[in-house]
């Protein structure tokens, strides 16, 4: 058996002592062979083609694959290439990415399409620091793209890998700390095949994903069972360590899904929110924001509420609650439906509304929450 031995370091310095030196060839054959029987058949896998890479990273950013695929496959086919994409408008872009959330990473792809497409004449860039510096782009996906396209020796460490070898090595040190990653940056880096260097990250990033799970991971059929530090202490749910915990904040959301006219001929009304954030430049019905829970009572004497529907308003209201999750804020979204034969808003139309038919409502991109909504009123 081979024995590693590591050191929690309180310095920049972190040694791992291996008697047999071949671990690294033993290492790297492993994985790879472990990857060719049990990788998953993916449209971005065994292609070159960095615009491809590129569009499949930016996704899996913050989406599970199974989830991502569907929307891979649909961008991809509305927009096949840096052209297509430059070329679009916004609206379209951020319609054809509704429903992944993090909408500035969608954003980030049409601005960088347009730097290529300006400053590279429509070829994507074959350097780590142009990729690098194109908008949206971090170290991460750098040497993803530089690697998967084109075999260039750059590790490619995400929570897959992290976890990965946060439990192989039984590393201590936090992986959400600057020093923790490039900690494992440099010890991935060290265990690469760099021959194989696209293909290695792939099986890194596979293995952390389907055998070194999150959650109760089938240590039993791990080919690294025999060398794991974690395993070894009993311990693999302590790794890996991390550091900080994200706080999160209560928002309350209070929509007016306002519905004018008769079936077939109904009027809706949609607001763009243009500050910055990541809905922004998305379409959603007016909506009152809090930071506490407030009664429909309440609601009415706000400014916002009283600016837009006169004193005398006659409607009737259709109640519906949501709760979203975001990465660091929890919002109660309540949507009130109002309707009316006739206008309920003042006129001319508070600034910013824009009155569009209710059956066009599919033409405007919209952010996950009002699509939650949206998709519970058509089922």
């Amino acid at each position: 058996m081979l024995f590693f031995v590591t050191e929690k370091f309180y310095s920049t310095f972190f040694c791992i002592f291996v008697p047999n030196m071949k671990i690294f060839p033993f290492f790297a054959q492993k994985l790879l062979e472990w990857y060719q029987i049990s990788q998953r058949n993916l449209p971005w896998r065994g292609i070159n083609d960095p615009y491809k890479i590129w569009v499949s990273e930016i996704i899996l950013q913050q989406t599970q694959v199974k989830q991502g695929l569907e929307y891979y496959n649909r961008f991809i086919a509305r927009f096949p290439d840096v052209k297509s994409l430059a070329e679009a408008d916004e609206q379209a872009v951020l319609l054809h990415w509704q429903g992944l959330g993090y909408y500035s990473r969608a954003r980030n792809l049409h601005f960088a399409a347009k730097t290529i497409l300006q400053e590279h004449n429509g070829v994507f860039p074959n350097e780590y620091q142009a990729v690098r510096n194109l908008k949206g782009i971090g170290e991460y996906t750098a040497a993803a793209i530089t690697s998967f396209a084109w075999n260039m020796p750059y590790p490619v460490v995400d929570g897959n890998v992290f976890r990965f070898l946060a439990r192989l090595f039984a590393v201590d040190e936090p992986v959400d700390t600057g020093r923790g990653k490039k900690l494992f940056t440099q010890l991935a880096g060290e265990l690469m095949d760099k021959p194989h260097a696209g293909q290695f990250n792939q099986a890194m990033i596979e293995f952390g994903a389907l055998q070194c799970t999150p959650t109760t991971p089938d240590c039993s059929i791990c080919p690294f069972a025999g060398h794991c530090l974690a395993l070894a202490q009993n311990a693999v749910a302590n790794y890996p360590v991390k550091q900080n915990k994200t706080q999160t904040k209560n928002l309350y959301f209070y929509y007016f899904h306002i519905i004018e006219g008769i079936a077939g001929q109904a009027h809706t009304y949609l607001k763009k929110r243009t500050e910055k954030g990541i809905w922004q430049n998305l379409f959603e019905f007016p909506l009152i924001e809090s930071e506490t829970p407030l009664n429909f009572d309440e609601l009415s004497q706000t400014e916002s509420f009283q600016s837009w529907f006169p004193q005398n308003a006659q409607f009737k209201l259709i109640i519906d609650t949501k709760k979203h999750v975001l990465s660091h804020r929890v919002i109660y979204a309540t949507f009130y439906t109002v309707t009316s034969r006739r206008g309920v808003l003042h006129t001319p139309i508070p600034p910013n509304f824009i009155k569009i038919p209710s059956n066009e409502i599919d033409q405007y991109p919209v952010h996950r929450l009002m699509q939650y909504y949206l998709e519970s009123q058509t089922s």
